[in-house]
This record gives structure tokens, sequence and C-alpha cells, in this order.
């Protein structure tokens, strides 16, 4: 269930904040952004290691296709794991200081990623 629910977790602030999935498998993000579980879950503070995660992920990313794979990947993720509060996880970025050019949502288009 865990490893699942990281799965929610990486799914929502992957498409957030876009990654290089050429130098990144999903089980990295699902690594890098573990420790965001519980806040997606419960709320409260967001985690220090929570938003390094997200910004070394969003550093990380390179190319359109490459955001693009990994939010396919996330977001076929993001089904799998009951109690993440959906709302939270799209807050995560800008809460975490990142700016993205699109909203986050479980219905995004990974094709209008840019």
């Amino acid at each position: 269930m865990a490893k699942a629910a990281w799965m929610v977790v990486v799914a929502v602030a992957a498409m957030m904040v876009g990654l290089n999935a050429q130098s990144m498998s999903c089980g990295t993000v699902v690594t890098d952004l573990y420790p965001c579980l519980d806040y997606v879950r419960n709320g409260g503070a967001v985690p220090m290691n929570c938003c390094d995660g997200i910004r070394s992920l969003y550093r990380s990313a390179a190319t359109t296709a490459d955001r693009q794979t990994v939010c396919n990947c996330m977001k076929n993720a993001a089904g799998s794991v009951p109690g993440v509060r959906l709302d939270l996880a799209a807050a995560l970025p800008q809460k975490c200081g990142v700016t993205l050019p699109y909203k986050i949502t479980p219905s995004i288009n990974c094709a209008t990623v840019q």
C-alpha cells in the first residue's frame, strides 16, 4: 500500500513539476516524492524534504517530450491510492516555490504539457 501511495503522490506532483523521463524512472520519482505522502493525505505543514524533492524534479526537467512522458507515467498511477487529497497535491508546487505554466488536474492531457 505504501508504494502505491507513493505513486499517487508522484502522479500529481510530477505532473506539476515535469521532469526528465529520459534520465529518471518512475521509481526514482517515487523515491524523491515519498516525503510528500503524509502531507497529501493529511494536510498540515509541507515537509521540507517534500519540497526538496519537488524542486529537484523541476530542475531536472529537460524537454517537452520528457515532461509528457513522466506526466503520463504518473497520471497512470494517480488513481491507485485512496485517501490522497488531490487539492493538497495540486497545491504542492506553489507551496514549494515552483511556478508551473499549466494547471495540474487528475484529467490533465499530458500531450499539452510543455
